[in-house]
């Protein structure tokens, strides 16, 4: 059976001078261990919670951002499947914006840094094709929802 984890593609958006494809920000966090992978915040789904609770814990626990700080987009919901560690794995992510542009980012142990990166930094931080992939999409999505 695969592993299942939920995550959240936290980002901002500059609104000076005006909002346009290069206005938007991608979160992403840098693993501590293994090969210090560079990801959205996400984990394993709990007994108990649903997949949108666990995307919200992880985000919180990973990056001290709390569900009120947050927006969820509404429509994008996407599952990426691989092989982590010799095992199955399915992740599933939502798109959330954050409502203050400054908001802080507190790192758990299991992190050691982050950075806020436009699409192409962030595809190329992001290694993995399927999560490069997620990045375009979710840009699309983003920016076809303001126009």
């Amino acid at each position: 059976m695969a592993l299942r984890a939920c995550g959240l593609i936290i980002f901002r958006r500059r609104l000076i001078p005006k909002v346009d494809n290069t206005s938007i920000e991608f979160l992403l966090l840098q693993a501590s261990d293994g090969i210090h992978h560079w990801t959205p915040p996400k984990g394993h789904v709990e007994p108990g919670e649903n997949e949108l609770e666990t995307a919200l814990r992880e985000t919180q626990e990973e990056a001290g951002l709390k569900a009120s700080q947050l927006t969820i987009i509404e429509g994008f919901r996407r599952e990426l499947n691989y092989v982590a560690r010799k095992q199955p794995k399915t992740v599933i992510y939502w798109l959330a914006e954050v409502k203050d542009y400054d908001v802080e980012i507190r790192l758990s142990h299991e992190h050691q840094a982050y950075r806020w990166l436009g699409l192409e930094q962030a595809c190329q931080l992001a290694q993995f094709k399927d999560m490069e992939a997620l990045l375009h999409e979710g840009h699309q999505f983003l920016c076809s929802a303001v126009a």
